[in-house]
């Protein structure tokens, strides 16, 4: 197998008496998307600095298409793009005019500049509005069009810090199609978000990110699959919820990790509880169901436990 394209270990970095990263290891492969989550204040932000060359670890080391972030920082930065929170490009210029201008800041000749400019416009569904002032663009077409300065030069590997943040919902279909493309190109994608239903749609492999540190890693699929399916048991009568908690309990070894109305949800153990056994111990109990269901759990549910068993062994 391939070396990883990116690759951190043992990373910390504080800031005064804050420890922003303790001990981070992240591996990603070429070619993938990988999503990295976390709370707020995890350290998302300082890992992507840290990868991008624009801020240096107090100890352990990382590397980047193959190149040193610290020692070989220039090298880096050849091989690597960066979009972050907020789009950095000047809206009194036309969307043209930006993409030249980076060109050019990135040592591309005239020529090769204005023609990069114009097939990035073109590919990125921005070439109508490539010679109107960037002040007139909506919120999607701004990060579009920030997304695409960084593929001036064609990076292997391009670092996403919460791309969609603050965009409706069509316009981040919009740079979740951006991504694919990109992708589909050969590039290689790290990705931080707050938003897990982007991670769950983008991403191949997903790191989460707790005070520092990774604490968990694996497909969407794997992590879902680690903390079990779930349990949705609709009541007919809202007043018999307390009977059906109890009943669950004693079968899931656990009580429901959610109540809503007449709706309950617990978490199941890997093996051992059957559909047939819950309807049984039920009905037993007096209990008259609507629905008895099992489902995998949802990427916020794993988030919201794994963050959880983190917080707690604390």
């Amino acid at each position: 197998m391939a070396d990883p394209i990116v690759l951190a270990e043992g990373l910390h970095k504080s800031f005064g008496d804050t420890r922003a990263l303790r001990g981070l290891d992240l591996s990603v492969e070429r070619g993938t998307v990988c999503g990295v989550l976390g709370p707020n204040g995890a350290g998302k932000t300082t890992a992507v600095r840290i990868l991008a060359t624009l801020s240096v670890p107090d100890s352990g080391h990382a590397r980047v298409a193959g190149y040193d972030v610290v020692r070989q920082a220039g090298r880096v930065r050849e091989k690597m793009g960066l979009a972050g929170q907020y789009a950095a490009v000047d809206e009194k210029l036309t969307g043209r005019a930006n993409l030249r201008m980076f060109g050019r800041l990135s040592h591309l000749p005239r020529r090769e500049a204005h023609r990069r400019a114009d097939e990035l416009l073109e590919r990125f569904g921005l070439a109508t509005a490539a010679d109107r002032p960037v002040t007139g663009y909506s919120g999607g077409m701004r990060r579009r069009l920030d997304l695409i300065t960084c593929l001036i030069q064609r990076p292997d590997v391009l670092f996403l810090d919460e791309p969609t943040t603050g965009l409706d919902p069509r316009s981040r279909g919009e740079i979740w199609d951006s991504i694919r493309e990109l992708v589909a190109q050969g590039t290689t994608v790290l990705l931080t978000t707050q938003y897990l239903d982007e991670a769950d749609h983008l991403a191949d492999d997903i790191a989460v990110i707790d005070h520092g540190r990774v604490i968990a890693a694996g497909t969407p699929d794997e992590l879902k699959a680690a903390i079990g399916d779930r349990l949705d048991v609709v009541v007919e009568d809202p007043a018999a919820q307390h009977r059906a908690a109890t009943v669950l309990t004693a079968l899931a070894g656990t009580g429901p990790t959610a109540t809503s109305g007449d709706r309950l949800t617990v978490p199941l153990p890997a093996v051992g509880v059957r559909l047939a056994d819950v309807v049984r111990e039920l009905d037993r109990a007096g209990v008259a169901v609507v629905d008895v269901s099992l489902r995998r759990p949802t990427l916020d549910e794993v988030f919201l436990r794994l963050t959880d068993r983190a917080e707690a062994a604390r």
